[in-house]
């Protein structure tokens, strides 16, 4: 479907673009406006930075655009493939930028540094926590560059998305649901007259979001932000079309939470349950969290992850945490 639109309402039009990753594409969405006195064209969420994304944006604009121009760009998050080509698109057609503050700013450091993706400071982090496979320490040590060649660029100017914000787009209105853990402060969308949630990342219908711990932030808490997000979605219709990132659109918001909730409980137990037998550390516990053989981009992503849920455990009270004279991190339990 690259370079093809599906209308799911009026006036609401899905894209799916390719990504070069084990989750190999993106949703986005197009969604007709009417901005300054001007009829055109919203895009929510952007694609990575590369010449497939940029030839099926080109394919829309000559097929699908009913000979409109795009009026705004709004992008959930600062992730790559949300944010990646939305200098090109705010340029093309010489439009704003509409998203957080805080992922603004993120995404200008990590397309101007690389950090938390890549780099000395990455692998030092991953090493901290016993990741102590020379290969993939020198792969990450070498990964300088790993989101600027993603988000080469990142507009000049934006404006701000805040919790709770109305955007009239077309003729309806866009609540901004903010959530955090994912991403420092993303931005989903809710239209209450058409029932649709624009969810991001923070809602997928069959993967679990990732929720990590970078080195920038070493001792950071987003488990428990994450769950509290999801919790205030709660408060939308159960009913919602939900239109996420990953995967097809679904119906049942409520019952994809519960699941989600009761994925992370059983992690923590797992979590809680192995480093009962021994000390561990986030590598350590990959396999016991991963049943599968993991590339050098889902192992960064699993580490991540894992750190996060043995911080959580760990801020809580419920682990204690270990210095190992090897400088590895290991977890115990606190009692």
């Amino acid at each position: 479907m690259p370079g093809r639109t599906l209308e799911l309402a009026p006036g609401v039009r899905w894209v799916r673009m390719g990504l070069p990753f084990a989750l190999d594409h993106i949703n986005l969405w197009l969604l007709r406006d009417r901005l300054d006195g001007r009829d055109g064209w919203t895009i929510v969420d952007c694609g990575i930075t590369d010449a497939t994304t940029r030839e099926a944006w080109q394919q829309i604009f000559a097929d699908e655009l009913e000979g409109l121009p795009v009026l705004r760009v709004i992008v959930t998050h600062m992730q790559p493939d949300h944010m990646g080509l939305a200098h090109w698109l705010t340029e093309r057609w010489h439009c704003r930028l509409w998203m957080s503050a805080t992922d603004y700013n993120a995404a200008r450091l990590a397309s101007a540094a690389t950090t938390g993706f890549g780099g000395s400071a990455a692998a030092l982090f991953m090493a901290s926590h016993g990741l102590t496979d020379p290969e993939a320490i020198a792969k990450i040590k070498a990964r300088t560059n790993y989101y600027a060649s993603m988000v080469p660029q990142v507009p000049a100017s934006y404006r701000r998305l805040l919790a709770g914000d109305v955007l009239r787009i077309g003729d309806h209105d866009w609540q901004c649901h903010v959530g955090y853990g994912h991403a420092p402060e993303h931005m989903a969308l809710h239209c209450q007259s058409l029932g649709l949630l624009i969810s991001g990342d923070m809602v997928l219908p069959r993967i679990s979001t990732n929720v990590s711990v970078i080195d920038i932030e070493p001792e950071a808490d987003p488990l428990p932000l994450y769950l509290a997000s999801l919790e205030r979605m709660r408060a939308l219709p159960a009913d919602t079309l939900v239109l996420p990132s990953h995967g097809r659109p679904f119906r049942g918001l409520h019952t994809r939470i519960d699941q989600l909730q009761a994925h992370h409980a059983e992690r923590f137990a797992e979590v809680m349950a192995a480093c009962a037998e021994a000390p561990l550390s986030a590598a350590d516990l990959l396999p016991v969290m991963f049943k599968r053989k993991l590339d050098l981009h889902q192992t960064t992503f699993a580490m991540g992850e894992a750190i996060a849920h043995l911080n959580a455990l760990w801020l809580a009270g419920k682990l204690r945490r270990e210095h190992g004279d090897d400088g590895v991190h290991r977890f115990v339990p606190a009692a």
